[in-house]
């Protein structure tokens, strides 16, 4: 059965407790650390819990020839291609560190949104208390079960799932031992 509370942080989160407020920064960053540390302040200005990044290997999401979407051509140079965009979201290890600690400075929760596995095992390592997987992985169980597996509270985000594939989802999840 899953827990109707969870601990992050030693912060309780469930009925009854405070809102737990996640400023997402995402990618808006565009790849710009600078750029990402002041979203990480502007976060703490706001008075959030938590800032959220993303966290991923372009190589490992798309092939190079990949096209943009429809609507990522509106926000992105028409010529390029998704593997090109997403590269130049990308944040490397360091920058990670960087944030990470910045986040500790200003009293934030560092989190950040694995979209692979390899993405995952280094948040792990950069001891990240919470996973929040996005919801077009939702039916990727091996990634969430995967994730499951390092036993730490999960946020799984459900926008894009029909209530058979959160069902999926929830089961992949709890089949891997982790009730948070």
């Amino acid at each position: 059965m899953l827990k109707a509370t969870v601990s992050i942080e030693g912060r309780s989160i469930g009925a009854g407790f405070p809102c737990f407020t996640v400023a997402e920064a995402g990618v808006n960053h565009n790849g710009d650390l600078d750029l990402a540390r002041r979203l990480v302040d502007i976060a703490a200005d706001a008075g959030a819990d938590a800032v959220k990044f993303q966290t991923f290997n372009a190589s490992a999401l798309v092939v190079p020839d990949a096209p943009l979407a429809d609507y990522q051509m509106k926000s992105s140079n028409a010529g390029s291609s998704q593997y090109e965009m997403l590269k130049g979201l990308e944040l490397g290890a360091e920058a990670h560190h960087v944030l990470a600690a910045q986040c500790r400075r200003r009293g934030l929760l560092f989190m950040s949104t694995p979209f692979d596995e390899a993405s995952a095992d280094f948040l792990d390592e950069l001891g990240v208390p919470v996973f929040k997987t996005p919801s077009p992985e939702i039916t990727n169980l091996p990634l969430l079960a995967h994730i499951a597996a390092k036993g730490k509270p999960m946020i799984v985000s459900t926008g894009t799932a029909n209530l058979g594939e959160v069902e999926a989802a929830v089961n992949a999840i709890r089949g891997s031992g982790n009730g948070q």
